[in-house]
């Protein structure tokens, strides 16, 4: 069984279908939404920790150029409280980023050792296998809300099998 191609292909697929959401996402639901979970801000956090946790540890993660710290909360932040209110990203910003990120998924998966015990990331104590799957879940999660967000306005989006 080849366990990197499993998972590059549910990652791409699972990328493709946040991509679809942020792509079909009409311009008054885009920064809607009961803050700091607008629509945007959840499309962020998927792509932002998708990215981070394809890494083989915490310190080899380098943000994309266009990163903000307050973009990924989606909750009130120990630090520095609420996030801000304003859109930080368009759909083309965030579209952009997902193709960045779905253009490195083999490169990324490749890079793992997915026999080590850890998983690169203290707060995360599991093997990095369980922490790969652990990060296919996170991004099924939030592709999900944004799905049921844009039924919620009548829009429907396609299922993405393995890419």
């Amino acid at each position: 069984m080849n366990v990197q191609a499993a998972l590059k292909g549910q990652y791409r697929a699972g990328l493709a279908m946040l991509r679809q959401c942020i792509e079909v996402c009409p311009e008054d639901v885009w920064s809607a939404g009961i803050h700091p979970r607008t629509f945007w801000r959840i499309a962020y956090h998927a792509l932002f920790y998708t990215h981070f946790y394809m890494m083989p540890s915490h310190q080899a993660m380098t943000p994309w150029d266009r990163h903000h710290r307050h973009a990924v909360v989606l909750w009130e932040d120990d630090e520095s409280g609420v996030p801000p209110v304003e859109t930080t990203y368009s759909q083309a910003d965030l579209l952009a980023y997902a193709d960045f990120v779905a253009a490195n998924v083999d490169a990324w998966v490749d890079a793992l050792d997915l026999d080590s015990v850890e998983s690169g990331f203290p707060w995360y104590p599991i093997p990095k296998l369980d922490h790969q799957l652990v990060n296919v879940r996170h991004l099924g999660t939030h592709v999900g809300q944004l799905q049921e967000i844009l039924m919620g306005h009548g829009i429907d989006t396609d299922w993405a099998g393995i890419r």
